[in-house]
């Protein structure tokens, strides 16, 4: 069986654990709780039909095992852990701490998150528990154990799912009981009061501090909060919830030494929850939830985007992805439902990108709740539906794919730099423009780079640059003196660097560097800007190398950089617009406007000359590509997203089919192919 090395930093340097299926995992949330026993048979049978080897189980079932204090009844879970064993099936067991149990909420009220306007939240939800809730704490921590100790040794038992999406509704709390542990958590970070005040320019508006006892949470305030404060306050809030967690793992690890302990993380560009780059270091095995917005046309971009990053943040080992959806959700403006083929192509694509296994939220759709329209495996119209054959064909194909469990994405040469307290701080304050967001420069590059099927890494700028040749750091708003540092010594090591538009304004207390834009990278780039001049929505601007831009232009002059491109339109014409220096034996190149799709493949294509890219295989134009690669063999992932037929032109053997390809395979429209060789 393939093994998981823990990646937790506290583990002993090598542990290994079984992984939780043979082959890729396979499966979904399963809420038998919600169905008549009889049903649960039918389940298992349309499990083992499916190809099912994996489900998540217990995630929200607190009021149904503790049904009053301190009284336990394990009788219904008892059953279908042992069902589920019977038919071949292992089973992730949630602790079931996301949704307290209602005697609990109307017992102690003040375990419920607080509002920024004073509103404590009622029973009715889920992850409605404050993280500094002492009184949470002690009750979770006692069901965690109780479960624990039931289900140590049995042998359906695979990992631990601690919670589910911690941080997702309780991502901020404002409690009076929060606002302790807040100046517990400043005064640990700061140590003086008049550090505060300098990280955070309290000078400003009279926000001055003479003790941490007068510092709140950022409750409601008609003006904005200092973004200092709010930085720090978010930075506090993942430390909180990510101090829960460890709490409940260390109960699982204290009954449980040799079972994996993980939780589902959002990964998700549109997201914003919780600093993942750190809570990576504290799970076994990166677990991530991801949803695509219907809406949006390229959706599958977004996705491959994500999957980049969780990869980024798992450090480049296999991971999970514990939660996606079979068709349509229930929480967006339109709920659509995937179209033919979608289901199959979304799970490869996470699967290509590093998962070692695609589960779904959920088994069987809900007949009532919150959740009664989010699809499922099994539908409302039953088994006999377009899902349910798309996930039995999966299945197969997943059971095929069995080689591919531990293997690693191949290396790119291309590093995407994307940071949490970047993204967070550039949301806080007010900003030049609130059309420029964290996400929308990264994601338009990551797919302009996959459009020429070169591989790309998504990583925090934390991360060892020495094995690439291009490093891109696109609206990195925030960044360290070290991390700015390590930058440039790769440029002048003989790496080549873009940096874009609102890049390196703040430093890591959200304080703007001084000496003009833009400001950590500006002797890098040799340049020097004194004032932005942000586009509207409707403008646009030409630049003499013949490529169009929108969104930002800026006041640049050059302090020893050359100019490749200036503006041709607008009130900045003859400005530089596209600049490059030389850096040592590398270059150093600064982007000030936003290429639209057309110049940005360009700049693509002239950033791989430079960088002497390759590419993943030589494929036709629309398709995705993504290589894994094993002790033995590689696997080059083709998914196509069109509505023609495309080929790649490489030969192996299709792991999806069988069929043995010579010098070409061909992608049907809306196909995907895995080639092993």
């Amino acid at each position: 069986m393939t093994e998981l090395v823990s990646r937790s930093h506290d583990q002993p340097a090598g542990r290994t654990f079984p992984w939780i299926a043979e082959g890729m995992a396979f499966g979904g949330d399963y809420s038998p709780e919600q169905w008549a026993e009889e049903v649960w048979v039918e389940d298992v049978a349309l499990m083992q039909r499916a190809g099912v080897n994996s489900v998540n189980l217990g995630v929200f079932s607190w009021g149904l095992l503790e049904v009053a204090d301190g009284v336990f009844e394990w009788g219904w879970l008892d059953r279908i852990l042992d069902l589920l064993h019977e038919g071949g099936i292992g089973v992730n067991l949630s602790t079931p701490t996301a949704a307290p149990p209602i005697w609990l909420l109307q017992t102690h009220p003040e375990i419920a998150t607080v509002d920024e306007n004073g509103v404590r939240t009622g029973q009715g939800g889920r992850l409605a528990w404050s993280p500094s809730s002492a009184t949470f704490r002690r009750y979770a921590l006692r069901m965690v154990r109780a479960l624990a100790e039931r289900y140590r040794d049995h042998p359906a038992l695979r990992l631990w799912h601690v919670s589910n999406e911690i941080g997702n509704e309780n991502s901020r709390c404002y409690s009076d009981e929060t606002a302790v542990a807040w100046r517990a958590w400043l005064e640990a970070k700061y140590t003086t009061v008049d550090a505060v005040n300098d990280s955070w320019g309290s000078a400003f508006w009279g926000h001055h501090y003479t003790s941490f006892t007068q510092i709140e949470p950022p409750r409601f305030a008609r003006a904005s909060h200092n973004p200092g404060l709010l930085l720090d306050f978010d930075r506090f809030s993942s430390d909180a919830l990510l101090g829960h967690y460890l709490a409940e793992r260390e109960v699982l690890r204290e009954v449980t030494p040799d079972i994996p302990v993980t939780t589902n993380f959002m990964i998700m560009s549109f997201t914003q929850v919780d600093d993942y780059g750190r809570w990576a270091e504290e799970v076994d095995v990166v677990a991530n939830d991801h949803y695509t917005i219907s809406s949006d046309p390229l959706r599958h971009s977004e996705l491959s985007f994500s999957a980049d990053r969780t990869r980024g943040i798992a450090k480049g080992d296999p991971w999970l992805l514990i939660e996606h959806s079979t068709s349509a959700v229930n929480w967006q403006t339109v709920n659509r439902a995937k179209e033919p083929g979608e289901l199959t192509r979304n799970s490869l694509a996470h699967i290509a990108r590093g998962a070692d296994g695609a589960l779904f939220f959920q088994w069987r759709m809900s007949t009532a709740g919150a959740e009664q329209f989010h699809s499922g495996i099994v539908t409302h119209a039953g088994a006999d539906s377009k899902v349910f054959r798309e996930v039995e064909a999966l299945g197969a194909a997943l059971k095929n794919l069995a080689p591919v469990v531990g293997s690693r994405v191949e290396s790119a040469r291309v590093a995407i730099l994307f940071d949490h307290d970047s993204a967070s701080a550039q949301s806080f304050g007010r900003m030049p423009s609130t059309l420029l967001t964290p996400q929308d420069l990264p994601k338009r590059l990551h797919r302009a780079f996959a459009a020429r099927h070169i591989a790309v890494d998504v990583v925090p700028s934390t991360v060892d640059l020495s094995g690439y040749s291009l490093v891109v750091v696109p609206t990195l708003y925030l960044v360290s003196d070290e991390a700015a540092e390590r930058i440039a010594e790769f440029a002048r090591g003989g790496g080549h660097v873009v940096v874009s538009y609102f890049s390196g304004i703040v430093d890591e207390s959200s304080r703007v560097r001084e000496g003009g834009y833009p400001g950590a990278f500006r002797d890098l780039l040799q340049i020097r800007t004194d004032e932005f001049f942000p586009l509207f929505e409707d403008e646009s601007v030409e630049l003499d190398n013949g490529w169009t831009a929108d969104l930002w232009t800026e006041s640049l002059e050059l302090r020893g950089a050359t100019a490749l491109a200036s503006y041709r339109s607008g009130e900045r014409q003859g400005v530089p617009a596209l600049t490059r220096a030389s850096v040592g034996t590398g270059t150093a190149t600064y982007l000030a406007s936003r290429p639209d799709d057309d110049a940005m493949l360009q700049f693509v294509d002239e950033l791989a000359e430079l960088a002497s890219l390759p590419v993943i295989a030589d494929a036709d134009a629309g398709l995705e590509l993504v290589r894994r690669v094993g002790a033995d063999a590689s696997f080059l992932f083709a998914l196509n997203h069109t509505a023609g037929t495309l080929t790649v032109r490489e030969g192996g053997t299709d792991l999806i089919t069988g069929e043995e390809h010579g010098s070409t395979v061909t992608v049907p429209a809306g196909g995907a192919v895995v080639v092993m060789r």
